[in-house]
């Protein structure tokens, strides 16, 4: 049996430096050239690793999971419902304003504007946006069963309205709002969902 040549570059580091090009420039703005340059490594070296530009999105979105699966925590953490959707919203304007990171939301940003041979792109990361809101529902799920929500409270409608904000927020991150106007559509989205709007 022959071996192939072991990996000469930092997987986890590889992949950070692919997510942040796809998260500034989308799937299609993303050129081969610039993921390789970003990854220091050159294209034969992605296709062994990743199969195709289409593998390592895929990739870098599982790497950009565990990320969000740590934030998740926080939020369903929330000792009621209110307080879930309060931690959701505002670690968004937090986290969609950070300088640390391109700003947005790599799971919006990555398929705004998706080409022909990229029709995947937008259902890929609309399946990977849809297990944040499924998440957020069997939390509100439980919270009505505990009689924190009233008892005519649609769990669904209430996912899925925090998950739409939370896009629109993104949008509107990587079109230039700060923080202080992502705060603000968080504070009135809980007066919404409160029902003191």
């Amino acid at each position: 049996m022959v071996m192939g040549r072991p990996r000469s570059f930092d997987m986890d580091k590889a992949l950070d430096e692919a997510m942040e090009v796809f998260w500034r420039h989308g799937y299609d703005g993303a050129s081969l050239a610039m993921l390789t340059k970003a990854m220091g490594i050159k294209a034969p070296s992605l296709y062994a690793a990743f199969g195709s530009k289409e593998g390592l999105l895929k990739a870098a979105l599982d790497r950009y999971a565990l990320r969000r699966s740590e934030h998740m925590r926080y939020v369903l953490a929330g000792p009621t419902a209110r307080d879930v959707a309060e931690r959701f919203l505002s670690s968004i304007a937090e986290s969609h304003t950070d300088p640390a990171n391109p700003p947005g939301c790599l799971l919006v940003q990555g398929g705004l504007a998706c080409g022909a041979g990229s029709e995947n792109i937008p259902f890929e990361l609309a399946s990977r946006r849809a297990q944040t809101e499924t998440e957020l529902l069997e939390r509100f799920v439980q919270a009505k069963a505990d009689g924190d929500l009233p008892e005519d409270t649609d769990p669904v409608a209430l996912a899925r309205f925090l998950s739409t904000v939370a896009s629109g927020m993104g949008v509107i991150a990587s079109s230039g709002a700060n923080r202080d106007a992502l705060r603000e559509v968080a504070r009135v989205s809980l007066g919404a969902f409160t029902g003191n709007a």
